[in-house]
């Protein structure tokens, strides 16, 4: 995954929190019965790499592999068998996205666009890795009950 070799200004601050890592990796695991959650390494991760049995709006699969650093700024990208792509972000972005006043952004579906113009707030806004591990899986649970893209971003904090 390598979190902090992307451009500066629109990178992951900090080392990843392994700690955090586990707390992500354990809602998942209580929370979802659809879901296996694992850490890429578990001495050394870089991400947790969850893998669903059944993906958003007819996608067979789908994976979510999410990342957290030490500076609390993270990633949460989902993609699935449909090419499918979105992503939840808190970091940097040397104020490009056009319509993101804060770090907290969301890069929408079909292809989690980083077109400046695109990108929108997130509707997420907490801090704690719990918080925002939960609103991203209350998030995704709505859209696929409702067989939707739209209620991904769509809920008031907490979501």
């Amino acid at each position: 995954m390598g979190g902090n070799k992307t451009n500066e200004g629109h990178s992951l601050r900090g080392p990843i929190d392994r700690s955090a890592l586990l707390t992500i990796r354990d809602v998942f695991n209580s929370d979802e019965p659809l879901v296996t959650a694992e850490l890429d390494d578990y001495l050394n991760p870089e991400a947790v790499e969850i893998e669903f049995d059944d993906g958003l709006c007819g996608a067979e699969t789908a994976r979510l592999d999410i990342q957290w650093t030490t500076q609390d700024d993270y990633k949460f990208h989902y993609t699935d068998s449909q090419s499918i792509d979105l992503r939840w972000g808190k970091h940097p972005h040397n104020g490009d996205y056009a319509n993101v006043t804060g770090l907290e952004h969301y890069h929408p579906p079909p292809n989690a666009s980083s077109d400046p113009g695109e990108v929108e707030e997130s509707c997420i806004i907490h801090s704690p890795e719990l918080l925002v591990t939960r609103a991203v899986l209350q998030l995704w649970r709505v859209a696929y009950h409702a067989d939707s893209l739209s209620p991904l971003n769509a809920g008031s904090n907490p979501p």
